[in-house]
């Protein structure tokens, strides 16, 4: 990235942070019930619940092209006033612009751990997704193409499907993914989700007793992880071994969404761990 680039988002930052929060804030993400796939529901419901956690108001537009309307590439995005963000990260620096943080109470050394374990489990269990979505033989024929095509007329969805996998694929590669096994993808979340429960140990969150981004994202995977259906539900039993990951998740659903969308039916489809 050039140095112009960053000169010019650090600029429009700025101009942000002089703004308040919109009351218009849309969240733009795929179809959920017909087409969006694990590794988008993870990143979608985590900036969700990054969202509720900071009291922000936002509406959710599902849209079957999504992915090209984002000027990354990649969901979500969200639409705020004049700005157009995508992907947690950048999403949280905006929100962070407007005087809004989760991360206020923690030291220097506290939110270096955060942003460790964020490298994890965007490394691990969003790598893991993707493989097991694109690159697992029977997971790709019976739920991803189906899926990530419902949207679309033949033979656009055959050529869409072919351009994704593609790009994944290259992703994967260039990460070393497509030499592992899918035991060793397998074997790789457990000792993530290993890590990240020992991290959470007793406590309800990460640090403490208020959420932080990283609770808002272990949810979106953990959640997505639990609810979606899959050909080989070895994924889900693996996290169904840590109970303190399962609590948290049941806790933000609860004091995040369920609380919400009880009196905002704007919010999305959520669906409610089993």
């Amino acid at each position: 990235m050039s140095a112009n680039v960053l000169l010019t988002e650090s600029m429009s930052l700025e101009v942000g942070a002089q703004e308040p929060w919109p009351s218009n804030v849309q969240l733009f993400q795929p179809y959920e019930v017909e087409q969006i796939l694990l590794p988008d529901n993870a990143t979608c419901l985590a900036v969700q619940a990054f969202l509720h956690m900071g009291g922000l108001d936002f509406t959710i537009e599902m849209r079957s092209n999504a992915e090209n309307m984002s000027p990354s590439g990649k969901v979500p995005f969200i639409k705020a006033g004049a700005f157009v963000v995508s992907e947690m990260e950048p999403i949280v620096a905006f929100v962070n612009t407007k005087g809004i943080s989760l991360t206020n109470q923690l030291d220097v050394g506290q939110k270096a751990d955060m942003r460790a374990y964020m490298s994890l489990v965007n490394n691990v269990l969003g790598n893991a997704e993707l493989y097991i979505s694109w690159y697992d033989e029977v997971t790709l024929t019976e739920v991803t193409k189906p899926r990530h095509g419902s949207v679309h007329p033949w033979p656009l969805s055959h050529i869409l499907n072919w351009q994704k996998g593609n790009s994944v694929l290259k992703r994967l590669g260039a990460l070393g993914w497509t030499s592992k096994t899918l035991e060793d993808v397998y074997a790789e979340i457990e000792t993530c989700c290993r890590a990240l429960s020992e991290r959470l140990d007793n406590s309800p969150y990460f640090f403490g007793s208020k959420p932080t981004e990283l609770d808002a994202l272990v949810f979106g995977h953990v959640f997505s992880i639990l609810t979606t259906p899959l050909p080989d539900n070895r994924l889900k039993v693996i996290v169904q071994q840590f109970g303190n990951l399962s609590k948290l998740c049941e806790m933000i659903e609860r004091d995040y969404f369920e609380r919400l969308n009880s009196s905002d039916s704007d919010n999305g489809n959520f669906v409610k761990l089993p």
